[in-house]
């Protein structure tokens, strides 16, 4: 099967390449700019096709698949800098490759006749109550500009496709690129006490697990909108913060704090980011393993020693 990848210089697109090349898979990858421009680990990523692409061109994204022709594109490809989307001088541009651009991708993917898989969030919904949130809920009421621009990426896939996958993700960590557990493992190096809010909860998600499921998914024809973080159970930013300390043989002190008393982000963060994941049994799909082992594996990948 011939795959086309957005964003591969992320950290979830890097990996959706290496388990497609891993299955025998012909990847290609995408990204913004000229050449890839992700971490250089002699893995398939570093030495798959690759396309300069901005998805917010229409006639780009139309040509480039046109002429790649896959069976399936895998759109990892997003503005995820929540805090910046909310800047009145940036949030044409959020909707333009959130929102355009993912039009675009779909628009082209459906005059080749390929299926989609579109990488969505937990930000779509608006964190009350304490139920996981299900993956056919309409109660949206996204709380950020992030939120609604996704949101608006997730119906127009649904709208333009009827060979689709939505899936929903949340607090995701990876080996290219940012993320909570390598700020807080630098955090550390200078800090002897970090505070970490605990009235916010969900499930991390590893971006290296998450792209096996992908592939899964794009393997077959059970379309839909899904969810998927890993197993383990639903726990607060602090709950995590503690436990990557513990695995990584760190005696920096936790201390919990309320978003309120937290107080620096300028996009309004959901309470409840918890996903419910039972249709992925349902349907046939293998579950993540548990965070706490995806922790350890990942500090072993970052070959992380104190």
């Amino acid at each position: 099967m011939k795959v086309l990848v957005t964003g591969v210089a992320g950290q979830l697109g890097h990996d959706v390449v290496n388990e497609l090349s891993r299955r025998g898979h012909v990847a290609i990858g995408s990204d913004i700019a000229g050449e890839y421009s992700g971490i250089k680990d002699n893995s398939a990523v570093c030495s798959a096709e690759y396309y300069s692409l901005d998805i917010t061109d229409r006639t780009a994204v139309a040509e480039t698949i046109e002429l790649v022709r896959p069976e399936a594109v895998v759109h990892c490809a997003a503005w995820t800098a929540v805090d910046a989307a909310e800047d009145e001088d940036k949030r044409d541009k959020v909707w333009a490759v959130n929102v355009t651009g993912t039009e675009n991708i779909a628009m082209s993917c459906k005059n080749v006749d390929c299926k989609m898989l579109y990488l969505s969030t937990d930000y779509v919904f608006n964190g009350e109550g304490t139920e996981p949130w299900k993956p056919e809920c309409k109660d949206y009421e996204p709380l950020n500009v992030y939120g609604r621009t996704k949101l608006e990426g997730e119906l127009a896939v649904s709208r333009i496709l009827t060979k689709y996958f939505i899936l929903r993700i949340a607090w995701v960590f990876g080996k290219n690129g940012k993320n909570f557990i390598k700020t807080m493992l630098q955090v550390a190096q200078n800090h002897d006490t970090v505070r970490v809010v605990n009235d916010q909860i969900g499930t991390p998600t590893y971006t290296f697990d998450l792209a096996r499921l992908i592939v899964d998914m794009v393997e077959s024809d059970r379309y839909g909108y899904y969810h998927a973080t890993n197993e383990g159970g639903y726990i607060s930013w602090y709950d995590f913060t503690k436990e990557i300390y513990r695995q990584a043989g760190l005696d920096t002190r936790v201390v919990p704090v309320t978003t309120a008393e937290y107080g620096l982000s300028k996009a309004k963060r959901p309470f409840n980011s918890c996903l419910d994941k039972s249709k992925l049994v349902e349907a046939g799909f293998k579950p993540l393993p548990t965070w706490q082992d995806a922790v350890k594996r990942y500090l072993g990948e970052l070959k992380w020693e104190n």
